[in-house]
């Protein structure tokens, strides 16, 4: 079958663009390097109104690769990065890069615990972090401290050559949940990301010029949208990126009126809060070529009025940590379906298959599991070769999202992962919430799901079950919760009940108790 035959949605383009691209096979390094060439004095960072061109990125990163070698880091070897978007979280990305070294990245809102589960589980030795820690790190570097006195120190001319093979080498592990609701790292090679992020330029090619668009970026770095639809992409586009270390809509509207950004990433939380906000109207958002919406999914209604607000189009897309980030996204010039998670990108291919046979491909308008092949599929799970057995199959990745597929090759989402709560973009997996109820001297049983909220997405709810003779308050758990959670993982409401639904065999009906709410 032609390709054309087998991707019904070419016809609508106005434009040839190749089906089958080839991706470059170097480090990710070359990206830092070759934007400090071709954009040389292009400023490459605003932040806190200072800003840092292209070369003095890569100085920077070149220097602290060679303090870090100096120190004992060597290929392969895993650096934690626990920071929020700063000038900092790159310099040590690419530092990493130069060095061979693999990236393991760490929300900074995590909490001693959850960072200790992540370390014990990637071997980090070296952490870039903002917080002091007393976990047995062989290095910490805290930043600003002796952050910049390793880049003052850093001889680039002492660093070795580091060969690269790009296809095996992995540059990133991103921590993501699976079936079981254990937190797994997908290991993502320098050729996944690396495609990825030219993938999405060429997707963005015909509204995105080089070296002279300016990205306002309040995903996270470290959130694997952030890392390569941000980061990444802005270091190859040669684009400015306007940093936001913590989502403020106030910092937004004043970096919008400041800065005037073109190309505006987000998640449908960020897209609410400015629907909501008095200054929303003026502060030059209409200025803005290109907006997009991934993460979670965006409600039309928001679609519609955030239009209607902008008159610039809000597209969305669809994409895992799996995926390296971007699977598909809405078509720029192509006919337009709201609602839709759009078509593959280039050299992606798509296919959904039964639930319950997945070696029968469903016809069109069928609701299957969603499959995904292409360039920027991970290599696996970290120490999980089960896990990846049951993910990867024959080069597919099964990504447990059900989906159909319209007559003109439009996919839908109809519902993600059953278990997986989707709070302001960020995951939270059921079974780590119960775990830390489960240590409340006072909780017999509990179980964690997702309930609709108007502005995050969801938020997470508790049903919980006391033992005998114990009578804690709602605010009393979630305290607990509190100091053991990350902000975005503490359930917001928790309902007492005398009893968890079960099934005969025990197993707790979780889909009951979030179909009662």
């Amino acid at each position: 079958m032609s390709v054309f035959a087998s991707k019904p949605w070419l016809k609508h383009y106005d434009f040839w663009v190749p089906p089958v691209a080839t991706f470059p096979h170097q480090s990710l390094y070359l990206i830092i390097q070759t934007a400090a060439s071709q954009y040389r004095h292009r400023p490459a960072t605003a932040y806190e109104g200072s800003i840092l061109t292209f070369e003095q990125i890569k100085d920077r990163a070149d220097r602290l690769a060679a303090s870090l070698h100096a120190k004992g880091i060597r290929k392969g070897d895993r650096i934690g990065i626990m920071l929020p978007n700063c000038p900092q979280y790159p310099i040590s990305f690419f530092a990493a890069m130069r060095l061979g070294a693999i990236v393991a990245n760490i929300n900074p809102a995590y909490t001693p615990r959850e960072l200790e589960a992540v370390a014990n589980d990637a071997g980090i030795r070296a952490l870039v972090t903002q917080k002091p820690t007393t976990l047995p790190f062989d290095l910490v570097i805290l930043t600003p401290g002796n952050f910049e006195e390793l880049i003052a120190a850093g001889d680039p001319a002492a660093m070795p050559r580091v060969t690269i093979n790009a296809e095996e080498d992995v540059a990133l592990l991103q921590y993501t949940g699976g079936t079981t609701g254990v937190s797994k790292g997908a290991m993502l090679t320098h050729y996944n990301l690396f495609a990825n992020t030219v993938q999405n330029a060429l997707w963005h090619q015909y509204h995105l010029r080089r070296g002279e668009e300016r990205m306002l970026m309040v995903l996270p770095f470290f959130h694997i949208y952030g890392q390569v639809v941000g980061m990444l992409l802005s270091a190859w586009n040669g684009t400015m990126t306007i940093l936001i270390p913590k989502f403020d809509v106030n910092l937004v509207i004043a970096a919008c009126r400041e800065y005037e950004p073109t190309f505006f990433p987000g998640v449908p939380t960020l897209f609410i809060s400015l629907l909501n906000h008095a200054e929303a109207a003026t502060c030059g958002l209409h200025k803005v070529k290109h907006f997009n919406s991934g993460a979670a999914p965006l409600p039309i209604d928001v679609i519609e009025r955030f239009e209607q607000l902008t008159g610039v189009a809000l597209r969305e897309g669809y994409g895992m940590t799996e995926t390296s980030c971007t699977a598909s996204t809405t078509p720029l010039l192509a006919r337009r379906k709201i609602g839709s998670i759009g078509i593959p990108v280039t050299s992606t291919e798509f296919k959904i298959v039964d639930i319950d046979d997945p070696t029968r491909e469903v016809g069109l308008h069928e609701e299957g599991e969603l499959c995904v092949r292409g360039p920027q599929i991970m290599k696996g799970y970290w120490n999980q070769p089960a896990e990846t057995a049951n993910a990867l199959r024959d080069g597919w990745m099964h990504t447990g999202d059900i989906a159909r597929m319209d007559e003109d090759g439009f996919f839908y989402i109809v519902q993600r992962k059953k278990d997986m709560i989707c709070v302001s973009g960020f995951k939270v997996f059921p079974n780590e919430v119960e775990d830390v109820l489960f240590t409340h001297p006072a909780i017999l049983e509990a179980c964690v799901v997702g309930k609709p909220h108007a502005y995050r997405g969801e938020h997470v709810k508790a049903f919980v079950v006391l033992r005998a003779g114990f009578a804690p308050s709602r605010d009393d758990i979630i305290a607990y919760c509190a100091g053991r959670l990350a902000k975005f993982k503490v359930p917001s409401e928790i309902e007492f009940i005398s009893a968890l639904p079960k099934t005969a065999v025990g197993k707790v009906l979780r889909r009951q108790l979030r179909e009662a709410q």
